[in-house]
């Protein structure tokens, strides 16, 4: 219900704005280019379905190699006891704890690719438990909240356009992004538990996250020993080792089980592609209201707004330059990623503004995408507390990325 109002607000809100345009500056040109974002958008998501296709059928088809193997009902034993406090509508035990593991984990590792997938197939599994299968469930917002929230240890991609628009260090960034994805998910979390009551100050959490966060300190203070120029190549390769060791692990599973490991995969790729031909209409949606919401000129008028608000303020509004990105990321990836590169061009690779861009960039997601692909997958419209609990996230990763940006380069 959520997603609805927001959708009609994005175009309401881009025709008020386009009309002003048109009657009191005489832009002639703002309705037509209007309705050529929205042609390019509805192609934009097609494409971006049909890439995913081939993606969902290769996951897919090993997931189903690895529920047959039994890899999938390990996983859920491992992590039932911290599951069964943040996902306590789980049955205990369920295989769908394992795929919200792998799809967490690769999310963590930077693997786009492999975590949509993964991720789409942790869906539908917290759907077969659903008792209301047009209505989000608890561990349905839980789950997508900590997508939405972007924890990312190794922030690949970013660290590659640094290289490439000529940063001195591209990899400067790196801790900065850590940490302010790690402030990013804990209020995540923390929201989807004020909404649902769950109780984290419970020893299993605690222990959880404090775990967590010696995990993080361990591997910042790695990273921290190794020489600029290793980063990238350590980095990269732990996480496709990961990824090849995960189509390996599950293949030697499923072997050792002695199932037929083809035809599980044949039988797992034919699920993907009826996923990836099932989520276009949504993706058309939501896309489509994105466009026309930046193409009438509204995202400009926000951040104008927001840079006077700050100055009357009297606090420094040096990082103002760099907020397109911030609000782009949770209603398009691509359009954040072109936003982050056009900072990183106007301003320099390794100003404050443009390192502040590569920040806000890896510290969340895409929280308007992923609710359209993942709830749209499995046929939920109401989304409850699932929109505002991921809003609530992105705030959380955009102000930690401000003040650890000042922190580290100012």
């Amino acid at each position: 219900m959520i997603l609805n109002y927001i959708w009609i607000a994005f175009f309401l809100t881009a025709f008020v704005v386009a009309c002003i345009q048109l009657f009191f500056f005489g832009n002639t040109d703002i309705f037509p280019a209007i309705i050529q974002s929205t042609f390019e958008s509805s192609k934009t998501a097609f494409e971006i379905s049909i890439g995913l296709t081939g993606v969902l059928s290769l996951w897919m088809g090993i997931m189903r190699i690895g529920e047959a193997g039994g890899v999938i009902n390990m996983f859920s034993r491992i992590l039932s006891p911290i599951f069964c406090k943040l996902f306590p509508d789980i049955p205990k035990g369920h295989p769908v704890t394992g795929s919200i593991f792998m799809n967490l984990a690769a999310n963590m590792l930077g693997l786009d690719n492999a975590a949509t997938p993964l991720g789409l197939k942790a869906m539908e599994g917290l759907q077969a438990i659903n008792p209301k299968k047009d209505t989000a469930s608890n561990p349905m917002i839980m789950f997508l909240v900590l997508n939405t929230s972007g924890l990312t240890l190794i922030p690949i991609s970013i660290m590659v356009y640094r290289a490439q628009l000529g940063a001195a260090q591209p990899t400067d960034v790196f801790v900065p992004i850590l940490l302010a994805t790690f402030f990013s998910t804990l209020a995540g979390i923390i929201a989807v538990s004020l909404y649902q009551r769950i109780n984290l100050l419970n020893r299993t959490i605690l222990l959880f996250l404090g775990g967590i966060s010696l995990v993080i300190g361990g591997i910042i203070y790695f990273f921290s020993t190794l020489p600029r120029t290793q980063i990238d190549i350590y980095s990269t390769t732990i996480a496709n080792v990961f990824l090849f060791s995960i189509i390996i692990g599950f293949i030697l599973a499923g072997v050792r089980k002695r199932i037929n490991v083809y035809d599980a995969f044949v039988e797992g790729a034919k699920e993907g592609f009826s996923t990836a031909v099932r989520i276009i209409p949504y993706l058309v949606a939501i896309l489509v209201a994105i466009a026309v919401f930046r193409t009438s000129g509204c995202m400009d008028y926000l951040i104008a707004g927001i840079a006077r608000l700050v100055s009357w303020m009297g606090i420094d509004s040096e990082f103002v330059g760099a907020l397109p990105t911030a609000l782009m990321k949770p209603l398009s990836g691509s359009g954040a990623r072109g936003l982050m590169v056009d900072a990183m061009n106007t301003y320099g690779a390794d100003s404050f503004i443009g390192r502040l861009a590569c920040i806000f960039q890896g510290s969340t997601d895409t929280t308007f995408y992923i609710l359209a692909v993942y709830f749209g997958s499995v046929g939920v419209v109401r989304t409850r507390h699932a929109v505002p609990c991921g809003l609530i996230a992105d705030l959380a990763g955009i102000i930690a990325a401000i003040f650890i940006c000042y922190l580290f380069f100012n």
